[in-house]
């Protein structure tokens, strides 16, 4: 940082110095520093050089990368994310190593976002526990609840939602590549700064809903990795049920959510994969919990809660290409709809998605991604670490 006195001023009167007879004590420190300059720019050349390297005799591999973005939601923003994989048993090479990421981001717009997620794995792999913890302020778009109120892209109203969640589920192995444990939830979102002539796309709900779940998972993980699969399969069937008494809601509800992957080689430095899901919620859901999709995971290149409803489905196929080194592309398609019950699904509601994206191996496993969504009548641009799915 330019700093008063110095910059052109102080090399002007350095080059004087010079002039008058000490130039070798001037030239020894322009040197050092030269020097300094040069180790500093190697080190970091070398930092992510070796980023992607496999560290085995380091319990805790720890790296940290962040960089600019943009997406049609949050705009320009900063990101920063440190990425880490450790073992309790580093002589252990067979298991999973388990992973932790910390992660922040901060936009032109006035989002910015902090949290914590990672898949903790025990030894011999007999449980594991995945967590999520996050929290966001975000002046977002709302268009209200349903497919019709979500197909004018243009008919939305501005709000600042304040949004924390934490999940954790706690899974034993009960047989070979199968899981099974209990999970808990707790949500709460906040939406503020409404105009009063916006209000009716709540159908009065509360601004404010905070709820605490439990439920339970059962998951069979046959994948090779768990941060960038190049073979396996994955399923998982979720229960979350939210009782009154644990929130500010009236009434009790809940949801059920079933996630399918595969991932399968097809030639030389190519993997297909594909994901299907669905989540279907019932009773007095609140506007904060219904299902959606969009954001960096699921139908990329829409805006994440712009359709909402009770049941939600997506599915997409993406092939993942090796170039050269370090780098990758991948590109996808897909198609997803929401409704309020399975008879209400109309094939006219089923969007398409589709999009390309380059890959760059930050770590071992660990893509850092940019991708490039289309839906239908929107585009994003996406920056993130680790594979939609």
């Amino acid at each position: 940082m330019p700093v008063k006195g110095m910059g052109v001023t102080g090399v002007k009167l350095s080059e004087g110095r010079a002039l008058t007879g000490d130039s070798v004590h001037v030239a020894q420190a322009n040197d050092s520093t030269d020097g300094e300059k040069h180790g500093f720019i190697e080190k970091i050349k070398a930092y992510f050089k070796e980023s992607n390297t496999e560290k085995r005799h380091k319990r805790f591999d720890f790296s940290v990368i962040g960089g600019p973005h943009y997406s049609s939601d949050t705009k320009l923003g900063l990101g920063l994310v440190a990425a880490g994989f450790y073992r309790k048993n580093i002589a252990d090479s067979l298991t999973t190593p388990s992973n932790v990421s910390l992660y922040g981001d901060i936009s032109t717009v006035g989002f910015w976002l902090i949290g914590v997620r990672g898949d903790h794995i025990f030894p011999q792999d007999n449980q594991r526990l995945d967590y999520n913890v996050y929290f966001y302020s975000f002046p977002r778009h709302f268009w209200g609840i349903g497919y019709a109120a979500g197909s004018e892209a243009s008919d939305y109203t501005d709000y600042r939602e304040l949004y924390l969640r934490a999940s954790v589920d706690y899974l034993f192995r009960i047989g070979r590549a199968f899981y099974m444990g209990p999970a808990a939830e707790f949500q709460r979102s906040v939406a503020k700064d409404i105009t009063p002539d916006n209000l009716y796309r709540w159908n009065g709900e509360k601004l404010n809903c905070a709820n605490a779940g439990i439920g339970f998972r059962v998951q069979y993980d046959s994948r090779d990795n768990l941060t960038a699969a190049t073979s396996g399969f994955y399923c998982a069937l979720e229960q979350r049920y939210f009782p009154s008494f644990t929130g500010n809601m009236p009434k009790d509800f809940g949801y059920s959510e079933l996630s399918l992957r595969f991932y399968r080689g097809v030639w030389k430095g190519g993997v297909l994969a594909g994901a299907y899901h669905a989540r279907l919620s019932y009773g007095e859901v609140p506007w904060s919990q219904l299902s959606t999709f969009g954001g960096s995971s699921t139908m990329r290149g829409y805006y994440e809660g712009r359709f909402r409803d009770k049941g939600e489905m997506d599915i997409t196929f993406e092939l993942r290409q090796h170039v050269y080194r370090r780098n990758g592309l991948a590109v996808w398609a897909g198609a997803g709809t929401v409704f309020p019950r399975f008879s209400a699904m109309r094939f006219r509601h089923i969007l398409p998605n589709a999009g390309i994206g380059y890959r760059w191996e930050f770590k071992s496993r660990t893509n850092v991604r940019v991708d490039f969504g289309v839906g239908r009548g929107e585009t994003a641009f996406i920056f993130s670490i680790n594979e939609a799915f």
